[in-house]
């Protein structure tokens, strides 16, 4: 069953500042093959318009803010990322969209495998036909 959840992750610092560790089996449910990020999306942007067939990911404004909105096949969510001690984790295959970024957004995804384009679906009504077959 596809999924998604937010995940709060645990603020360490001091006097110095705070810090923030995503560790396999602790706060992330899978291995970490991959690292992007995006940042100095311009103003009305919107990005993603796919879904994953077997890819985790979590995502984490590290900087500033963004909406995804999620959508199962049968309905649609919007959650804001706001925080860097939030994470977005995606855990199947859900279509996502991501919007409103703020001028200042720098949005970091962990990845559980590497770059593969068989495990994308880019065509909306593809994905309803996977979710359709997959109940």
């Amino acid at each position: 069953m596809a999924k998604y959840k937010l995940i709060n992750f645990k603020t360490l610092g001091d006097e110095r500042g705070s810090l923030i560790a995503i560790e396999k089996g602790y706060n992330a449910p899978f291995g970490i093959k991959r690292v992007y990020y995006i940042f100095d999306t311009k103003k009305g942007v919107e990005r993603g318009f796919h879904a994953h067939i077997s890819l985790k990911q979590i995502a984490i404004a590290v900087k500033g803010s963004c909406t995804f909105v999620l959508d199962n096949g049968k309905q649609r969510e919007e959650i804001q990322l706001t925080s860097p001690n939030q994470g977005l984790l995606i855990d199947g295959l859900i279509w996502r969209e991501m919007k409103y970024f703020s001028d200042d957004c720098v949005l970091v995804v962990l990845a559980s495998e590497y770059y593969d384009e068989s495990d994308y679906i880019r065509n909306y009504d593809k994905f309803l036909e996977m979710v359709k077959d997959d109940s």
